[in-house]
């Protein structure tokens, strides 16, 4: 079947493919159309503009998590409405470690057969803009590139350069987007700082909707969605079946936010009724759970408010040690720990379910695609990007950097409880769900009272 289906993806990071796949899919709102999105490898962020700001569905997909049958069975699970705008990663060829195809934008578009748009930053450049579109054309060797959009270029010099492109390499020039400084994001360790974090957000994406309208054919847009192959699963995804209903509280507020749309959807397909709570705001768990899920974010942000939280830290810590099942990744991890101090060292106690504490060591500590493993017996699949480290990071199961190579011992693991700082995508590793929703069976319900 045909799933009208574009990749946006760039030269590189900074070049503005973000603002430019927000506007795009703004204007195809405004348009009429029913967009939806996915983010090309393990950003938490992006994914959160398209659902939050813009109202729609999103997920992420990734070549190093999952074989091209599973990826493309994700991709047409999640498929809705008319198009699909796919924002690619880093530099279009950039996978891992930034040298290998595998995880790149371009790996994902050649397994879902996707038509690209290439996002080129003019600025400051003139006919050399030439030479750098013929390298990235001379290295599509499924021929996949079919327009480019030039960005933060005039309008004027923008037509001079359409032509020279069109004339001289036979590349469609999609649009222009001229250099606005009003639409301009700022950036924090994570990426870009949260949607509910940035003063009218919905105003400069209007301006962003507005600048992409007319600098940017949508209809062109369209026609080179339309015109992507037809595409069917090789495989169905793998769901796992279970007929006994479990709940899982889910840690889901201001602090805690980071959940790959893919690993909600497989728990729910298991039979598992996720109820969300707030370790910010909530004073008790949810009742009659099975298992907490306690996701990435910006614990660091929140301290005094989860340090003051006494009664939800006492449930936590009561529900864990009567082994409940647990799974905790990165900012929940961190929660997890006696203490988190902040940049200035001050100390902010936390669950204190596991000793030791975290603290932010200026710079970025681990960064990259891991595999994970239990003696040599393979786990899942995760990523990690963090600048706070712990002091007791757990040594049961080793985490191998995809990348290099290299092999560290890590996490907390004792079949119920996983916890640690990498991120987890879920379906890279169907057995090791099947493996928790197990312990939360064996748990069975749980009511807490405090």
């Amino acid at each position: 079947m045909n799933y009208p289906r574009i990749m946006i993806a760039a030269t590189g990071s900074g070049t503005g493919k973000t603002t430019i796949t927000c506007g795009i899919l703004a204007a195809l709102k405004d348009k009429g159309l029913n967009p939806c999105s996915f983010k090309c490898g393990p950003d938490y962020i992006d994914p959160m503009f398209h659902r939050n700001v813009l109202g729609l569905e999103a997920g992420n997909l990734d070549t190093f998590f999952t074989e091209d049958d599973v990826t493309t069975s994700l991709f047409l699970d999640e498929y809705a409405g008319d198009v699909a705008v796919i924002e690619g990663v880093m530099g279009l060829y950039d996978g891992l470690g930034g040298t290998q195809i595998k995880g790149s934008s371009y790996d994902l578009a050649r397994v879902l057969k996707a038509p690209i748009v290439l996002v080129i930053n003019g600025r400051g450049m003139g006919r050399s803009i030439l030479a750098e579109i013929k390298g990235f054309l001379s290295y599509d060797k499924s021929n996949l590139i079919k327009g480019v959009v030039l960005n933060k270029v005039s309008k004027g010099f923008a037509k001079t350069l359409s032509n020279l492109i069109e004339t001289e390499l036979g590349i469609k020039v999609v649009g222009y987007v001229e250099n606005n400084q009003a639409v301009s994001v700022d950036s924090r360790h994570l990426g870009l700082v949260m949607p509910n974090e940035i003063d009218t957000i919905n105003e400069k994406l209007s301006v962003v909707r507005d600048i992409v309208k007319e600098g940017i054919d949508l209809n062109c847009i369209l026609d080179i969605a339309r015109s992507a192959e037809d595409i069917e699963a090789a495989c169905n995804q793998s769901d796992i079946v279970n007929a006994n209903h479990m709940k899982l509280a889910v840690a889901r507020d201001e602090a805690f936010c980071f959940y790959y749309k893919e690993n909600l959807r497989m728990l729910e397909r298991a039979g598992v009724e996720l109820e969300y709570f707030s370790p910010i705001h909530d004073k008790v768990l949810p009742k009659d759970i099975n298992g907490i899920l306690l996701g990435g974010g910006y614990p660091e942000n929140y301290l005094n408010e989860l340090a003051n939280n006494g009664s939800i830290k006492t449930a936590i810590k009561k529900a864990i040690d009567r082994g409940m099942p647990v799974l905790a990744e990165c900012g929940g991890f961190m929660y997890l720990l006696e203490y988190i101090a902040n940049k200035e060292e001050k100390m902010y106690q936390m669950v204190g379910a596991i000793s030791g504490s975290s603290s932010f060591k200026g710079k970025l500590v681990r960064f990259g695609y891991v595999t994970i493993e239990k003696d040599d017996t393979f786990l899942i699949k995760g990523h990690e990007f963090h600048y706070y480290d712990s002091d007791n990071n757990g040594g049961d199961l080793s985490v191998t950097k995809a990348s290099t190579g290299s092999t560290v011992k890590g996490m907390h693991f004792n079949g119920r409880l996983c916890v640690g700082y990498p991120h987890l995508y879920y379906p890279s590793s169907p057995k090791f769900v099947e493996n928790f929703l197990e312990a939360m069976k064996d748990y069975g319900k749980c009511k807490i009272s405090i």
